[in-house]
This record gives C-alpha cells, structure tokens and sequence, in this order.
C-alpha cells in the first residue's frame, strides 16, 4: 500500500481535486507518476549540495550563477505542488482528520530530520575545532558562541537557525499552512494566490515582518517565510493547472517568447562574468536580488523557467529518460537525500577549510559527495521495491 504519509513519494494521480457540491463521480483510475517534479527536485538537491560548499568550483555553472533564482526556489515551489498532489487527493478520498493526521505525522518527520542534522552538524564542527583548533566562521558559529548546550536547545526550538540549517523550518511552516491553502483554492484559486502575493509584496516592502533568528545579525529568517510562503502556494496552483491541461500548461508562443527573453536577461545580469574569466556583460548596474525576501527579479525568473519546463511535452519525455532514474530517486527521497546532502556538504566546508580547496580535494568532495546521495537513493529505490518503475513517464500526469 502507498505509504501517502511521504510526501516525497509523488504521485500524479491520487485522485481527483474535490470540488464543492454534491455529487462527485467516482475517482478515476490512477495514473502514472510525473516523473517531472521528482527529476527537477532530484537535480535542485544535488545543486543544493555543490551550492553549499564555499570556494566551490562547480558552483560556478549552477543555476545562482546562470541568473537570479537558484535551486532553493525550485524545491519550494514543487514542495506546494506535492502537496497538493499527494495531499489534496486525500483530503478528498479520507476526510479532514485522517489527512491533517498525515500531515502533522510529516511535520513531525521534518522536525525530527532538522533535530538531527542540528545535533549531528554540532558535534562535527565541535570534534574538528578540538582537532584543529579552528573555528566556524558561519553556519553554526553563533550557536557554538552560545555554547554547545544552549545553541543546542535554541536550535531545537526554532529559535536560532543557523546558514544551510534553515530550509527545513520553512518546510514544516508552510506544510502546516496547506490545509488552508487546500480549502482556499477550493473556493477560489485566485482569491488565495492574490492574498498569498499580498503578504509576499508586505514582506518586501517592510522587512521587519520575518520571524525571530538569534543566529542570524539580523534576528530575522533567512528564508522569510512570509515572502517564501507565495512560491510554495504558486506550486499548489501550479498542480491544479497541470491537471486541468492534461498535464501540461498552456503552451502560448508569446509567453514562451516572453519567458526565454527574461531568462536571457537573468543570465546577461546574474552571470558571474568575472569569476568565469570573461568581460562583464551585465547591462544594468544593479545588486543582486535579495533572496531572503524572493525580490521581484528573483520571482520572475523562476515563474519564467517553470512556464518552461512545466508547457513543454519535450520536457516531460525527457524527464521518463531512463538515465534519469537516479535523479529521479533523490527526488522521490528528498528528504532523506537533502540529510545526506547536508551532512556531505559539511564535511566538504570542514575540509576545505582545513587543507584549502586545492583540485584534487575538490573533485573527491563533489564526486563523492553525489555518490553518497546517489547511491542513497539507489538504496531508498530498492528497499521500496520500485527498481523497475514500470510506465513511468506514460501517464497525462493528471
């Protein structure tokens, strides 16, 4: 039986989105996985992890550098657009309780995997600073001027979120916001994505609306949840279009003309000229957009590349690409592959900083650090028996 208590374990069709009024016709028979969410999610983990390390080199060709939105954006917006699929169906098919049960078991999970990559992070850094006699420069550094035992508990209660320790909070966040989502979008999926985009607009404008962070010099979340909150509900809305286009969004030539002539400009604008050796092209002599609040130039962009990926029928074939399977499976493990991700980044940043980022380190950190993952999911794919994934990009996705 399909454990629907993982979120990461998407299905495309578990049932038809409940609308209002009596009667509903019977469930449809289910169809076959999108095997896009799971690669494009599989693909921002792995980006995730190289992004992670300072003085990386391939962070250098990854998507932060190739315009304004990086990998974080993605695994937002498919978190929305999961939990409509894997929850939104149930909330039918099961009732309230049973499926704000499930949702509150996976908070839990999330929490759970937070307390234990918080724990696990300190007692790393605290063994290689009694090695070496370094110290943190960031990332868990204001915990540790706490001390271990208080930058522990004020991790453990949210109070203090520490750099690369700080998605999984605004995931139980805005998994705990769905069921409003869920309801709201019923009666109206623009009035929802309006007041979503209200409260992402008031927390560019005032940036004092955030919560608490004593790691942080600001005292404020890096991923502000009241601007992060607008991508994850677009990616619910984005689930109900998908389904209602069977599959695929509107494919409009003026919007795809449109979406890759704001990419290109991403790209002129964000590229990293310099550290790639070449003349700066940038044509406007502005900062970067602020990711913390998701800046409009920021929004654009990942609304412009996910029009892309999410109208075009190549995409979707590719994504069913048996070399692929891999990605895939660190998508449908997400949770478990971004743990080990995080762990596999740390001992990278402890490295680097302990013998400097020469070459050869630098390939057996990044190579060994997507086997690991890799290799995880291979794993994870096994013990769930899905090896064989029959049929899985020959679905409408619905």
């Amino acid at each position: 039986m399909k454990n629907l208590d993982d979120l990461d374990r998407l299905t495309a069709g578990d049932g038809p989105m409940p609308v209002a009024g009596p009667p509903r016709s019977p469930a449809p028979k289910k169809a076959a996985r999108d095997a896009r969410v799971d690669v494009l999610r599989g693909f921002a983990l792995l980006t995730i992890f190289v992004d992670h390390i300072p003085r990386n080199a391939p962070a250098l060709f990854t998507l932060h550098n190739l315009g304004f939105s990086d990998a974080a954006e993605i695994f937002v917006l498919l978190a929305g657009y999961s939990s409509m699929v894997a929850y939104g169906g149930l909330f039918g098919r099961a009732g309230i309780w049973p499926t704000l049960v499930r949702i509150g078991r996976r908070c839990l999970r999330i929490y759970l995997f937070q307390a234990g990559l918080l724990l696990a992070t300190l007692m790393i850094v605290r063994i290689w600073m009694d090695l070496t006699g370094l110290t943190p420069r960031f990332g868990v550094a204001p915990l540790m001027q706490m001390g271990l035992l208080q930058g522990l508990l004020r991790g453990l209660a949210l109070n203090a979120l520490p750099n690369y320790l700080d998605i999984l909070p605004l995931y139980i966040l805005l998994l705990a916001l769905f069921p409003a989502v869920y309801y709201g979008m019923r009666r109206g999926v623009w009035g929802v994505l309006a007041l979503s985009g209200t409260l992402w607009l008031a927390a560019n404008v005032d940036y004092s609306l955030n919560l608490p962070n004593a790691a942080a010099v600001d005292d404020g979340w890096y991923f502000n949840p009241f601007a992060w909150q607008f991508l994850f509900v677009i990616g619910a809305a984005l689930a109900r279009a998908v389904r209602a286009g069977d599959g695929l969004l509107p494919w409009r030539p003026w919007a795809v003309a449109a979406a890759w002539a704001y990419l290109a400009f991403a790209l002129l604008q964000g590229g990293s000229w310099t550290e790639w050796g070449l003349p700066d092209l940038r044509p406007l002599a502005i900062g970067a957009p602020d990711k913390s609040h998701v800046s409009p130039l920021r929004l654009i962009d990942i609304l412009a590349l996910t029009y892309l990926l999410f109208s075009s029928p190549a995409v979707r074939r590719f994504s069913a690409w048996r070399p692929l399977r891999l990605i895939d499976s660190c998508g449908r493990h997400s949770l478990e592959i971004f743990a080990a991700g995080c762990l596999a980044a740390l001992i990278g940043r402890i490295l680097y900083r302990t013998f400097d980022p020469v070459w050869p380190l630098q390939v057996a950190v990044n190579l060994g650090g997507i086997a690991v993952m890799l290799g995880l999911a291979r794993v994870f794919d096994a013990r769930a028996g899905r090896t064989a994934a029959p049929d899985r990009g020959r679905g409408s996705g619905r």
